[in-house]
C-alpha cells in the first residue's frame, strides 16, 4: 500500500462570512508547496461554529461546496472538512469530501454538541461516511464525536485513518489531546485531529493543538496555537505491521457495537 501525504490547515476563521473565508483558505491551499493527497479543513470551515443554518446552510450545490470541489480539481489533491448544509428541510453539520477528481461523499455529525443547543439546530447523521484514498480507508468524525469512543470503534480493523475536524474551545483543551491520544491507541490507527485558531463571533477562544498521532500513540505532529500549515506522510506499512506483531484489534468486543452508540 502507498504512503499517505496529508495537509493540516490550522487557521482563524472570519465569523460568519462565508467569501472572507473562501478566499483566505484558497490562499492557504496555493500556498502548500509540498506534493500532497489530502488537504484538511477545520469543522465549519466557511462560518465558524455558528448556529445560523437558517441564515448560512447552503445545499449540496452551493457555493461552498463547489468551492471545495473546484479547488480540489485545481489542486490534484482531495480536500475536506465540515459547513452547514441544508437538505430535505434539515440542517446538518456535514463532511464534505472531495477527491483530486471532484467525486463528492460526506459525512453528518452524529453527536450535536448538547452545552451550545446544537442539536436544537441541527439533524444528526446515522451513518458513518468512510471514504478511501489511494487505498487507506478513512472515517471522519467531527468535534464532540470525539467523546464517544463506540462510535469511533474500529472493529476488522474496518479503517487505517481516523479523522477529526474540529471547532475544540481551548477552555477544554486537555481533552481534546487525550481523546485524540485514547481513539489512536484503543483502535490502532493512525489519528488525525485538526482545530482551529482565533476567537469567533460568540467570544469563545480556540488555542488549535492540532495533531497527528501514530497507531501506538506517539505524537507525529503537533501544530501548536498559532495559524500553521503543516504537510507529513503516513506510512502504511509501520501501521500494518504494528497490527501483525500487536493483534489487539482481535480481540475487541464485538457485542457492544449491538447497542446505540
Amino acid at each position: 500500500m502507498p504512503n499517505l501525504t496529508i495537509t493540516l490547515i490550522q487557521t482563524d476563521l472570519v465569523w460568519e462570512e462565508i467569501d472572507a473565508n473562501l478566499t483566505m483558505l484558497t490562499e492557504k491551499i496555493k500556498a502548500v508547496d509540498a506534493p500532497t493527497d489530502l488537504i484538511v479543513l477545520p469543522e465549519m470551515f466557511s462560518t465558524g461554529f455558528s448556529l445560523s443554518a437558517r441564515q448560512l446552510a447552503e445545499t449540496m450545490s452551493g457555493k461552498a461546496v463547489s468551492w471545495l470541489r473546484s479547488t480540489a480539481l485545481d489542486q490534484g489533491a482531495a480536500i475536506t472538512g465540515s459547513l452547514m448544509i441544508k437538505e430535505d428541510g434539515n440542517y446538518y453539520n456535514r463532511l464534505v469530501y472531495s477527491s483530486a477528481d471532484g467525486d463528492l461523499t460526506h459525512y453528518d455529525k452524529k453527536h450535536l454538541f448538547r452545552y451550545a443547543e446544537e442539536e436544537k439546530v441541527f439533524t444528526p447523521g446515522e451513518d458513518h461516511g468512510d471514504f478511501l484514498i489511494k487505498g487507506w480507508r478513512v472515517r471522519p468524525f467531527i468535534c464532540y464525536d470525539l467523546r464517544f469512543p463506540i462510535w469511533c470503534r474500529n472493529l476488522g480493523p474496518n479503517y487505517d485513518l481516523a479523522l477529526y475536524v474540529a471547532n475544540w474551545p481551548a477552555a477544554r483543551a486537555t481533552h481534546w489531546k487525550a481523546l485524540l491520544q485514547a481513539r489512536a491507541i484503543e483502535n490502532q490507527t493512525y489519528v488525525v485531529g485538526v482545530n482551529r485558531v482565533g476567537k469567533d463571533g460568540n467570544g469563545l477562544a480556540y488555542k488549535g493543538d492540532s495533531m497527528v498521532f501514530a497507531p501506538q500513540g506517539d505524537i507525529l505532529a503537533d501544530l501548536g496555537e498559532e495559524e500553521k500549515t503543516h504537510t507529513m506522510t503516513l506510512n502504511f506499512d509501520a501501521l500494518q505491521n504494528y497490527r501483525d506483531t500487536f493483534p489487539a484489534w482481535m480481540d475487541a468486543d464485538q457485542d457492544l457495537m449491538m447497542s446505540p452508540p
